[in-house]
């Protein structure tokens, strides 16, 4: 089922948003967001809808709803839904008129919300593309904007062409940014836990940043700092975190069988466990 808030009124199925002259359209001037609302709990929803904002300020775009206005609409539109659903919350804003730069004040907003159950804990498996991700000197990515997901789509086609389901990115350095469409955890030999420091060419997640406070309340310090690739060819664990799945262990990297390890188990229970007090 697909529930859209569009031009002041809620409808079913795949709602009409653009024209054909609309900037969204033919220069990619889109921001949105995900959030999750898994049995009527929406955790760090307001983080989400708040980052929606700054996206579009950051594409030169100004969403027309405030946090407490996207809020409401919401909770109104997953009160349509039954009580045990587990739905994606997308707001999206888009730009309508300009030629090669959108007119701030003709940005649209549009909030959609669709039945996506939460993905089994089972795991998934990825391998390295050559593809890298841009730095902030080539394209907007301190914004979840739309135009960036091509690179996104590219890499896990590569990875699906040769087997995988997704692909581990690097930036342009050569270091491991994340995985093409989530953040990138590992659990060294030693028993580190580490995450790529956030240097401008990923969004550091909000359930990343959720996640490595729920380890730390456990007692284990997430380090943040550069990967290389081969450091993931001798990982005990490697995970992920977003939207999506919340936490998801990969259990096949390149040519090795991983476990669904103690640490990725952990940062999943604390986290549902947290989204169940939201």
């Amino acid at each position: 089922m697909y529930l859209t808030y569009f031009n002041g009124g809620w409808s079913e199925g795949n709602t009409p948003l653009f024209g054909a002259m609309d900037h969204s359209v033919w220069l990619g001037s889109s921001v949105f967001d995900g959030a999750r609302s898994i049995r009527g709990h929406m955790p760090d929803l307001r983080l989400h809808l708040q980052r929606v904002i700054t996206s579009s300020e950051r594409l030169g775009l100004v969403c027309p709803l405030s946090v407490d206005e996207m809020e409401q609409l919401v909770r109104e539109g997953v009160a349509k839904f039954p009580p045990d659903a587990e739905l994606y919350v997308r707001p999206l804003v888009f730009g309508t008129d300009g030629l090669l730069v959108p007119v701030p004040e003709k940005s649209a907003f549009a909030l959609t919300l669709f039945d996506a159950p939460m993905p089994p804990f089972t795991g998934f498996s990825a391998c390295l593309t050559a593809l890298r991700r841009p730095d902030p000197s080539m394209a907007p990515t301190d914004a979840k904007a739309s135009a960036l997901y091509a690179n996104t789509s590219k890499a896990i086609r590569e990875a699906q062409q040769r087997g995988f389901d997704n692909a581990v990115v690097c930036d342009n350095a050569g270091n491991v940014a994340e995985f093409a469409s989530a953040n990138l955890f590992l659990v060294t030999p030693e028993g580190k836990v580490v995450t790529p420091v956030a240097n401008g060419t990923f969004l550091s997640g909000i359930t990343r940043a959720r996640v490595i406070a729920l380890l730390a309340k456990e007692g284990i310090v997430v380090e943040e700092r550069s990967v290389r690739p081969e450091e993931l060819e001798t990982a005990v664990e490697i995970f992920n975190t977003g939207n999506y799945g919340k936490v998801t262990p990969c259990i096949r990297y390149e040519a090795r069988t991983l476990p669904v390890g103690p640490v990725a188990t952990l940062a999943f229970q604390r986290y549902m466990a947290f989204a169940d007090t939201e």
